[in-house]
């Protein structure tokens, strides 16, 4: 097949708005908008051009490309500082008890409470995939790309990590959360609301949410039944999350009510696993070396994929996978188990 994951182009414009055409609509991400992307993609090249030594808002595209034919597959995102143009909010779920010695009762009672307490941190998101590649593990080496991408260049990433996962949406693309909520005070439908937040970020949350706790007593049945719980179609990235590390404390995303969660960035299983080591050998057939994920070059020469390594003092790559992947003898490639 000969997939592999590399930063994306201006000249990948044409590809992204067919994975856009595919999302369904909604896909922050991956807007319907050509010079949307275009746009997204232009902040994303002059920041793999850019030499930086702190992260301050960067944000690096990935996209997942044939190697053969340069068919445009997937895309993955990282943000390497959230929360430096406008504040990034979310929920907490909080729990307020409160006893009554008359009535002999005592109530916990479960609260919204409007936070930014991620501000600073990395995030990982933006990842879909051509429907029609939804096997075989390339949704695994997308996933992971970002990881091995994060490692080679830390610095330039915050110490947290965190993801933000769709919630729960109805049939026609409406999200209960938000018609329980949100569209009390705003007015305007999950949709329109998604779309701008995409398009111009969130500081109208700031401006018209009330800043008080919010009982979710008060929420109508279908808006609490789904707080924290994510998109059925997000449950593999949610397992895939869960096996790097990430884990869920209570916040949730402000639109649809879905699951936030985090790791500590050096604890991200890929991260803290990899290993950079030269090239040493190149050889002919995989043989029996194990299966692994692979990555070498640094920012617009950062290349992952799919392959097999042998290492020890140095790394054994088998021929074929080496220069289909444009590496050499003495090359650095950080490799994990696949």
């Amino acid at each position: 097949m000969g997939w592999r994951v590399r930063p994306a182009a201006i000249t990948d414009l044409d590809g992204f708005v067919d994975l856009a055409m595919m999302t369904g609509g909604g896909f922050t991400s991956l807007p319907q908008d050509r010079g949307a992307l275009a746009r997204r993609l232009e902040r994303s090249d002059h920041a793999f051009a850019t030499p930086i030594e702190a992260p301050a808002n960067e944000v690096y595209v990935l996209v997942l490309e044939q190697a053969s034919t340069g068919r445009i597959g997937g895309t993955a995102v990282v943000f390497s500082r959230i929360g430096v143009d406008w504040p990034f909010y979310s929920y907490k779920l909080g729990n307020l008890q409160q006893s009554s010695r008359e009535l002999g009762r005592t109530l916990a009672i479960q609260m919204l409470n409007l936070t930014t307490d991620h501000d600073g941190a990395s995030e990982v998101g933006g990842l879909f995939l051509h429907p029609e590649l939804r096997t075989g593990g390339l949704g695994r080496l997308l996933a992971r790309s970002r990881y091995l991408f994060i490692a080679a260049h830390r610095a330039r990433f915050g110490d947290k990590l965190l993801a933000e996962l769709r919630g729960v949406l109805a049939d026609d693309g409406g999200s209960p959360f938000w018609d329980g909520l949100g569209a009390k005070f705003f007015g305007m439908s999950f949709q329109e609301a998604d779309a701008f937040n995409g398009l111009h970020g969130n500081q109208f949350i700031a401006d018209l949410m009330p800043k008080h706790p919010i009982y979710t007593a008060l929420l109508d049945e279908p808006a609490r039944s789904v707080i924290g719980q994510c998109h059925a179609k997000g449950r593999p990235a949610l397992a895939m999350l869960e096996a790097e590390g990430f884990s869920y404390d209570g916040y949730i995303d402000i639109f649809d009510g879905g699951p936030t969660v985090t790791a500590r960035t050096d604890q991200v299983r890929t991260v803290r696993d990899a290993r950079a080591l030269p090239v040493t050998a190149l050889v002919e057939g995989a043989h029996d070396m194990p299966r692994a994920l692979l990555a070498s070059g640094r920012l617009r020469d950062f290349r992952a994929w799919i392959g097999h390594a042998d290492a020890g003092e140095g790394l054994a790559l088998p021929c074929g996978e080496a220069e289909l992947m444009t590496v050499g003898l003495g090359d650095e490639v950080r490799h994990v188990g696949f």
